[in-house]
């Protein structure tokens, strides 16, 4: 599903915890999209040096085609224990 994925398009999704004020939010975000293999290993490794804080997973996407309906689709579980 990730980088070995057979699918074309490569997406990089950041998992991250912003604050508020006092609030804390769970924010998942799609930072960088590609069909070049080696683009996005070397970008997932930069985004990982540049902010280790985050957390940074790659997924293998097919094209025109409902996500939704696959058995796993891009997507990031922020809990509430994340959040203190």
């Amino acid at each position: 599903m990730g980088l070995e994925g057979k699918e074309p398009l490569k997406i990089i999704l950041c998992g991250a915890v912003q604050e508020e004020g006092e609030e804390k939010i769970g924010v998942v975000s799609v930072v960088f999209a590609t069909q070049d293999r080696e683009k996005e290993k070397e970008k997932i490794q930069e985004l990982r040096e540049q902010h280790p804080e985050n957390y940074y997973m790659v997924y293998s996407v097919p094209l025109e085609s409902d996500l939704t309906t696959q058995n796993h689709y891009p997507s990031i579980a922020i809990r509430k224990e994340d959040l203190q």
